[in-house]
């Protein structure tokens, strides 16, 4: 269905007008800071958009390796459904992958409505707060905390429920620029169907305070499931140090080598060296080791990896 494409100065104004003259949202992008839209009315279809020029690509961007380290406390902006996104990886890696530190500041009701992304791969762990929600297959709305994460595999229906005050969560996904669609037919909760694959992947629901800690590269992590559940397209864990422990990392053969410290403080043994404190992240380029030293007893990171999608297992989109 062809769409009139309509270029507007405020992208949350045209909206608002749209969908007091009966239009219905369809998708918009991106999710971090919306400038394009579709909608519709029965067979009537429209794209309003603030950037005519920047299309969704047609396949996967290409990766593009860099060291990226960004400070905590940088300004956020307004992004998808009244949530505010902090960019961790301005340069996206040439395109390839995303990763932002999602607020919401009031808590209660979220604005939001069943939809889903078209993406390779896409992960939420909760740093701060409380925020309920409802999955595709996973039966009844649940809880997510700090120290949990979500896999959310490609094009599951979810939907964001509501928050507490302060939420604080820490989403990856790939690639950088993508859709995020409504389903206007699907009504969730379903049933429960721990069968099922999404594109390949399998739901994940991490719970931080019942998980192991195990012994982990000179400290502890709490290990996922991503790595099974994606085919070994990613992997995540929760990493912690040990006492006067040097918590090293040998060079990754993958793409994504990401880090966000989620408290506490430490040194990154990388190149000339960097002090982190909480709200920090940085990216590694592939072929790189490195480590972490004189972590404070409280420091808490969260650790994500991902192979090269030419060879990983899984259709990249």
């Amino acid at each position: 269905m062809s769409a009139a494409t309509r270029v507007v100065p405020d992208l949350n104004a045209a909206l608002d007008q749209l969908r007091g003259e009966g239009f219905r949202l369809d998708s918009i992008y991106p999710a971090d800071d919306p400038h394009s839209a579709r909608l519709s009315r029965g067979a009537e279809v429209v794209r309003i958009t603030m950037q005519p020029e920047a299309a969704l690509p047609a396949g996967m961007a290409p990766f593009v390796p860099e060291f990226v380290l960004t400070r905590g406390g940088e300004g956020g902006g307004q992004g998808r459904a009244g949530m505010l996104y902090r960019d961790l990886i301005p340069g996206r890696l040439g395109g390839r992958y995303i990763a932002s530190h999602i607020t919401i500041p009031a808590g209660g009701p979220v604005a939001d409505w069943v939809h889903y992304h078209r993406v390779a791969f896409q992960l939420i762990a909760v740093r701060r707060g409380w925020v309920r929600v409802v999955y595709e297959g996973q039966g009844e709305p649940f809880v997510i905390n700090p120290g949990d994460l979500v896999l959310q595999p490609p094009q599951i229906r979810h939907r964001v429920l509501e928050s507490s005050a302060g939420l604080e969560v820490i989403e990856i996904g790939c690639p950088a620029l993508h859709e995020t669609l409504a389903d206007h037919d699907l009504e969730l909760p379903t049933a429960v169907d721990p069968e099922r694959k999404f594109g390949g992947q399998a739901f994940v629901r991490h719970v931080g305070e019942t998980a192991p800690w195990a012994d982990f590269n000179g400290g502890e992590a709490q290990v996922t499931r991503v790595g099974a559940a994606t085919d070994g397209l990613a992997e995540a864990r929760f990493v912690r140090a040990k006492t006067g422990s040097r918590l090293s990392f040998a060079a990754h053969d993958g793409e994504l080598v990401f880090g966000f410290v989620l408290e506490g403080s430490a040194t990154l043994d990388f190149r000339d060296g960097f002090a982190l404190g909480p709200g920090d992240s940085f990216v590694i380029p592939p072929g790189e080791a490195w480590a972490m030293r004189e972590a404070s007893p409280d420091f808490r990171l969260l650790h994500v990896t991902t192979a090269r999608l030419e060879i990983a297992g899984n259709s990249p989109l």
